[in-house]
């Protein structure tokens, strides 16, 4: 008898100790959906480096809206808030987190879209003054401004000595940017170059803010959404 009892009082506790173990609050939070909408200015590099990035980082948590518009920031950002309005009332659900992701041109409604962005509580993955900065920290920290094309040049010279191949051209929108980076960039790297130039600045005059950039953060997010509060 005594050897029965203590088999049901172990039966007893092990039933307890499944229904709290680490596994099953484990598997909780992978079922935990994280909604993404991102609006970019862009029609290619962006969705397409983004795109990219979520296919080669598989989870089970997020569920992501990438769209491509072709619009100035300002317009770009009350865009995405009817595309958000659309889909959100055709799908019956809501989006956790907006970003929108637009570089500095020369409209002069910089500083007003992130300000707009901030007010309907969107993100902004801004580039001061081209997203192709992002791809240039993932090889060197850049702290001085310069101009668009000398990204490209950059970036060719970059992918050249990595390649092996003098006459590789960068090429916009290139499907193939995310993979080319991850083999001869560092992620890492360009996530500790961004970090530092934004602490390079104090004030919200982000039009003035150059070189900088946010797409890290937004990056950080779409890798790790089980660390997003929603």
């Amino acid at each position: 008898m005594g050897a029965t009892g203590k088999d049901e009082l172990e039966k007893v506790k092990q039933k307890r100790g499944r229904g709290k173990s680490p596994q099953r609050r484990k598997k909780n939070v992978r079922e935990r959906q994280v909604r993404f909408l991102i609006v970019c200015e862009g029609t290619k590099t962006e969705p397409n480096y983004f795109r990219a990035l979520l296919r080669n980082n598989t989870s089970t948590v997020i569920a992501v809206e990438i769209r491509g518009e072709g619009q100035g920031a300002s317009d770009l950002v009350d865009k995405a808030s009817r595309i958000k309005k659309d889909l959100e009332r055709k799908n019956d659900m809501s989006f956790d987190h907006v970003w929108v992701v637009f570089d500095k041109d020369d409209r002069g409604d910089f500083n007003e879209a992130i300000k707009k962005a901030n007010k309907l509580k969107f993100k902004s993955a801004w580039s001061n003054e081209s997203f192709e900065l992002w791809f240039c920290l993932h090889f060197e920290y850049l702290h001085t401004p310069i101009g668009r094309s000398d990204y490209i040049k950059k970036l060719e010279g970059f992918f050249s000595k990595g390649k092996g191949d003098n006459n590789f051209k960068y090429k916009k929108g290139s499907p193939d940017i995310y993979q080319m980076l991850k083999a001869y960039g560092n992620e890492d790297s360009a996530k500790a170059h961004a970090k530092k130039l934004r602490a390079l600045y104090g004030d919200d005059n982000y039009a003035e803010h150059n070189p900088c950039t946010m797409v890290d953060i937004l990056v950080e997010e779409l890798e790790h959404p089980e660390k997003i509060k929603v």
